[in-house]
């Protein structure tokens, strides 16, 4: 049954509500008397995605009548959070969906929060990939977004006495009604063994294959004017049971080789420490990105033949550096499949892909042990090696010195023989684009510049965005309301044309109706954290929120020692007029990550106290809300009144939490870092609180002899707050616990918290003041509002499809 048929509001109602019954009996099994809530929701979800199939085909088959070029995106990680609601948005069958089952005494937003969140990214990366694939399909570009299907995600996070616990996300555990098993569209990956010479060639034979299986789900673009698919790769032993194992006793050895298989798409990010855990982080990215790239040459040569036009007819974007090994599989599948000499199968490749880099930290540009990558790839390491001589060649003939070849190299040969991954994606592609504007400009002058000066015309800046219906239309729909009656509903379908309420910055009315909707939304958020972390808030109280990956270049720690500084100043001050303040926490730390485990846990205690005391008088509470992740994120962002985005500077990309709270009425208070920039540009010095060292003075600071104990001793808030940490008034049960976290700002403080403290803790307090005057807040907020739909990722897609992509 369609339901693309134009009819009344009333008659598409019913028109889902006996789609709805039909499917419930028919592919449930249920009769509606019967069916459990979970039940409805799958009912509900298939319902809408036979909708979601004809528009899905009719996009497919356009694609291929029309010859088009379709782009390819690699990532790691696809953040999607869930479908239902966005595709229920995007496609227009909203109301009519609430009016069927509401005939049925459901409401839409009930089976909403039945869908778990898909697990299968963890921070910004899979976020903004996420929020790529929905604006490529609104902006009509034909895309496919490859990744991994894990089955554990990254980890469920659970607070127990304030310390993280990891425990594995379970959202596959019901299956889920929005993929397909596509078990034609299945790849052999090998792993090891040797390279034989043939004499007219080589040929590559693995000691190990297992088999790639698709996924697909559909990915809806605004008004459902295209559907993308998202394909993930699940993978599966060849022979999944050795059955003379099996039948001799052993098994548990039998099933060795499907556990090995299965280990591959388990978890996202295993833990690295250990040779083993490094070796399958390797075989993950090795596994997905050679599935990948198979499938699309394959598709490639079903449709339009010869491989050496791919450059014409695809376009793959390397999302950071997890899918760099790509560089070599494009080369090896053209060389040893397909016969073409290496240098036009070198000149293919660069014109097919492009790379984009998140990150200036070097844990993150990736590298690999030498012997590790050779024993596992060993045709991808002679392929290395050879592309290496034909680059470090360049610069050589270029008049490049061994300090800069040695930087260019994709071998490190300082110490331990590393292969550099972001060296082979940079040098085999065509573009490699920064995601912030002071981003791209570092990358020219720090990581990348010896390969920026031997080729002056890659790099390129594309500063992120996210999709304002997510991000606004469907998270914070009061506020869409009351803009749409102020400035009309343009904006729905350009995010831009929210500068038309620049004009009505100022008028009172308006900027008490949009307060009106973010207490409401407060109020909602407060009941939620009561629920699920036992705090009760006051939804008058400013809203103060740093969510977000924990890492220690974000900086939660400087949020949190400030925290304690303002805890006593109250203690000792309360003849002062305070203002009310809310302070909330959400992220996870990566597993192996001691000091970011170890920040969280103090974030806890430091609730625990202060919560406790009664000495505050409500005038400041603490939160970390655990289990931080897209929904959480959709229910935070449009009540909070203060975004924190205080990394040190020059060391965040560009971030894209700052754009969504902006874009939902939030100040931001900032270091001049990432995206932060072009925020403050665009909504002028007056509406955003910056603060702190620029990324030059950051370098000019550690290039100097930076001293952060003559900091620390020369600020009596500081010095106050970190020996009330360090000496146990936190954590009374552990005096010591924090005693090396605080004696690590004493003594080398890398990050600049002790640096940027006084600082930070002046612009807190300029925030105070702004905020009793709760006009020219409402302005500010309606100006960040109006000035930040440049941010939307339609506009970020339209230039990688201009600049880069050519589609």
């Amino acid at each position: 049954m369609s339901l693309d048929i134009p009819l009344s509001t009333g008659s598409k109602a019913a028109e889902i509500d006996a789609h709805i019954i039909d499917v419930l009996r028919h592919r449930v099994g249920k009769d509606e008397r019967a069916a459990k809530p979970h039940d409805w929701f799958t009912a509900t979800v298939l319902t809408l995605r036979d909708a979601v199939i004809d528009r899905w085909m009719e996009s497919t088959r356009k694609t291929y009548d029309q010859g088009g070029k379709r782009v390819y995106y690699l990532s790691l990680e696809f953040l999607i959070g869930r479908l239902l609601r966005d595709a229920l948005s995007n496609m227009g069958l909203t109301r009519e969906m609430e009016k069927a089952l509401a005939a049925h005494g459901f409401d839409l937003s009930q089976l909403e929060d039945l869908e778990p969140d898909a697990a299968l990214g963890n921070g910004g990366l899979g976020r903004l990939a996420a929020c790529f694939m929905e604006s490529l399909a609104s902006l009509d570009i034909p895309a496919y977004g490859y990744g991994i299907r894990y089955k554990n995600g990254m980890f469920r996070q659970r607070i127990d006495d304030g310390w993280q616990v990891e425990l594995p996300e379970t959202w596959l555990s019901h299956g889920n009604p929005w993929e397909f098993d596509r078990r034609e569209s299945a790849y052999r990956i090998g792993f090891g063994g040797e390279v034989i010479d043939r004499g007219d060639g080589v040929e590559w034979k693995p000691a190990e294959r297992v088999e790639a299986s698709a996924y697909d789900m559909p990915v809806v673009g605004w008004r459902g004017k295209r559907v993308n698919t998202l394909r993930l790769w699940t993978a599966r032993a060849l022979d999944p049971i050795r059955l003379d194992a099996f039948n001799a006793g052993d098994h548990v050895g039998a099933l060795v080789e499907d556990a090995r298989a299965d280990a591959l798409v388990r978890v996202l990010y295993p833990a690295d420490s250990t040779p083993s855990g490094q070796e399958l982080r390797l075989r993950q990215e090795y596994f997905f990105t050679s599935a990948s790239i198979q499938d699309i040459v394959r598709r490639h040569a079903q449709y339009h033949g010869d491989v050496r036009t791919l450059p014409d007819k695809a376009a793959i974007q390397l999302n950071d550096t997890h899918p760099a090994v790509a560089v070599a599989e494009i080369m090896r599948i053209l060389v040893d499949d397909h016969g073409l000499e290496f240098n036009e199968a070198w000149e293919v490749t660069r014109k097919t892909v492009a790379y984009t880099n998140h990150t200036l930290l070097p844990e993150a540009l990736e590298t690999w042990p030498l012997p590790l990558f050779e024993r596992l790839l060993p045709r991808h390491m002679q392929i290395i090696y050879a592309i290496n001589s034909r680059v470090l060649r360049e610069a050589r003939k270029a008049g490049m010195d061994d300090a800069q070849i040695a930087a260019i190299s994709l071998i490190d040969e300082h110490g331990e023989r590393r292969v550099r991954m972001a060296n082979l994606a940079f040098c085999g592609a065509h573009s490699v684009n920064g995601v912030a504007a002071l981003h791209t400009d570092l990358m020219k002058s720090t990581v990348f510049s010896d390969l920026h000066a031997l080729y002056p015309e890659k790099i390129n800046n594309k500063t992120n965005g996210v999709t304002p219906r997510r991000w606004l239309q469907q998270c914070n729909p009061g506020l869409v309301g009351v803009l749409k009656d102020a400035i009309g509903d343009a904006f729905l379908d350009d995010a831009e044309k929210l500068a038309d309420l620049n004009a009505l910055a100022d008028d009172a009315a308006l900027g008490e109706r949009i307060a009106e909707v973010k207490r409401a939304n407060k109020v909602a958020l407060a009941a939620h954290i009561k629920q699920i972390a036992g705090v009760r808030l006051d939804p008058d109280a400013l809203f103060d929120v740093q969510i977000k990956r924990i890492h220690e270049y974000k900086r939660q720690l400087l949020n949190l020692v400030e925290t304690v500084a303002l805890y006593d100043q109250i203690r000792s001050h309360p003849e002062r007029d305070w203002v009310p303040r809310v302070k909330i926490f959400g992220g996870k730390a990566a597993p192996s990550y001691h000091n970011a485990k170890l920040i969280i846990k103090l974030a806890n205690d430091i609730a625990r106290r202060v919560n406790s005391d009664p000495s505050v008088g409500g005038l400041l509470k603490v939160v970390f809300v655990p289990n931080y992740n897209v929904s959480l994120a959709e229910r935070i962002i449009p009540a909070a009144d203060l975004s924190e985005q205080i990394s040190t500077a020059g060391m965040e990309a560009s971030g894209t939490g700052n754009m969504k709270f902006a874009l939902n009425g939030a100040l931001t208070i900032g270091t001049l870092d990432g995206a932060n920039i072009e925020i403050k540009d665009r909504v002028g010095d007056e509406n955003i609180v910056i603060f702190g060292l620029t990324a030059d003075e950051v370098l000019e600071q550690r290039a100097a002899g930076y001293n952060p104990r003559a900091v620390i001793e020369g600020s009596r808030e500081l010095q106050q707050a970190i020996n009330a940490i360090s000496s146990g008034v936190f954590s009374p049960d552990d005096p010591n616990r924090y005693t090396a976290l605080m004696g690590g700002l004493y003594d080398s403080d890398w990050f600049m918290v002790a640096a940027d403290f006084d600082a930070y803790h002046a612009a807190q307090r300029s925030v105070d003041a702004r905020w009793e005057n709760q006009k020219a807040w409402r302005a500010s907020a309606l100006r960040n509002i109006a000035n930040v739909g440049w941010f939307s990722s339609d506009r970020t897609i339209g230039e990688y499809a201009r600049d880069i992509w050519g589609v």
